[in-house]
């Protein structure tokens, strides 16, 4: 089912909150919002918005800073799995 760009928005505020804090949180979910407009213009029609799991491997990856989330998220939408990669490292396995 798909959701509208402020509900992901509201969905995805505790994660980033919990990563970058509450001082750039509003910076980070506009970020998201513009890395989801990407990946329609990438794998539209049918995929409206960056997956949830693919928005954890950035958040994860970007180590809640800013400038890291601007690369992170340019990362994943021109290929995903690199990101991936680099999130199962973090975590310390694979998925």
């Amino acid at each position: 089912m798909a959701i509208g760009s402020a509900a992901r928005r509201q969905e995805r505020r505790p994660a980033v909150v919990d990563r970058f804090g509450a001082a750039d949180m509003e910076a980070a979910l506009d970020l998201l919002h513009l890395a989801d407009m990407a990946w329609h213009d990438c794998y539209g029609p049918r995929d409206l918005a960056i997956p949830p799991d693919v928005v954890d491997d950035v958040l994860l990856c970007s180590e809640g800073d800013l400038r890291t989330l601007v690369h992170v998220a340019l990362a994943a939408v021109v290929d995903f799995r690199d990101v991936r990669v680099a999130a199962d490292q973090l975590r310390g396995g694979s998925r």
